[in-house]
């Protein structure tokens, strides 16, 4: 679980590098870094966070955390950081496996 969190710190971490390597000017890379891990924030914490009441059941949440995760990795790809994106695809992908596997 503790991997988990870390994913999660670096989805955000990689969706706020992506909006400031995709804005042009100081103000737009900016915006673009803090609206788009607002944004990641705000859907994982109502949508997907263990806590929240309004946590999505399954498969739904298995549906958002391939949109939010992998898009983070994808955001990764298009900011220029093909091998990261990829090493946290990966990372994504064993930590799931391995979450369905301990029924965690």
């Amino acid at each position: 679980l503790a991997l988990r969190f870390l994913l999660e710190l670096c989805a955000l971490a990689a969706l706020g590098y992506w909006g400031y390597h995709t804005g042009t000017g100081t103000l737009m890379k900016v915006a673009l870094c803090v609206g788009a891990v607002l944004l990641g924030v705000v859907v994982w914490g109502i949508f997907g966070a263990p806590a929240s009441s309004r946590r999505l059941s399954d498969p739904w949440r298995l549906g958002l955390e391939i949109l939010l995760f992998g898009g983070s990795a994808l955001a990764l790809g298009l900011a220029g950081q093909t091998t990261l994106a990829w090493v946290f695809g990966l990372a994504l992908l064993i930590n799931r496996v391995l979450i369905y596997v301990w029924e965690q």
